[in-house]
């Protein structure tokens, strides 16, 4: 983790890592996966799918597993690929992640207030930032009951992180991580 100072306000926290060149994680890829929108809000979108990753506390509860992230998916407007810049949406952002762990223990807000609280005090006046988290037990349900809210969603978000497919943030940067 690197800590930059900024003359215009607290010290941002920076999440570091280095990557192979083949890492699919790299920066470029996750940010091309919502190439559709600005490069700002591309930006944005990344540095908040970083700070999830890096700052997911699953240690906050006891679970009979250790904690994971199965998949980031962006929802809402920004995930439509006709969407576009207007005058309400170009300086203020407000974007929607629906995050899947593998346990429902790891829904508990103590697993992921630091994660917020990092995006809060990074990307601030920016942007709001919306996050509902689910349990893969919870995807398997909506989709034996056919729950359209939850199915739609997911059908019509971009997933920008998914465990089986992206490479991890590697041990020295998820342990190192300090704000």
């Amino acid at each position: 983790m690197h800590i930059r100072a900024s003359t215009c306000g607290p010290p941002l926290c920076e999440l570091t890592m280095t990557t192979p060149t083949n890492d699919v994680y790299a920066r470029e890829v996750v940010m091309a996966r919502v190439g559709h929108l600005i490069r700002r809000k591309q930006r944005e979108i990344e540095r908040i799918t970083r700070i999830l990753r890096g700052f997911f506390a699953p240690s906050t509860v006891q679970a009979p597993e250790p904690g994971q992230i199965k998949r980031i998916i962006l929802i809402g407007p920004y995930a439509r690929r006709s969407w576009y810049e207007d005058r309400r949406t170009i300086d203020f952002s407000d974007y929607e992640f629906w995050i899947v762990v593998n346990h429902p223990l790891f829904t508990d807000e103590r697993c992921w207030q630091r994660a917020r609280d990092v995006i809060r005090s990074e990307l601030g006046d920016r942007c709001a930032v919306d996050l509902e988290i689910y349990a893969k037990s919870d995807i398997r349900v909506a989709k034996a009951e056919r729950d359209t809210f939850i199915l739609d969603r997911i059908e019509a978000g971009i997933t920008l992180y998914r465990s089986s497919r992206d490479a991890g943030l590697g041990d020295h940067d998820s342990r190192g991580i300090r704000p």
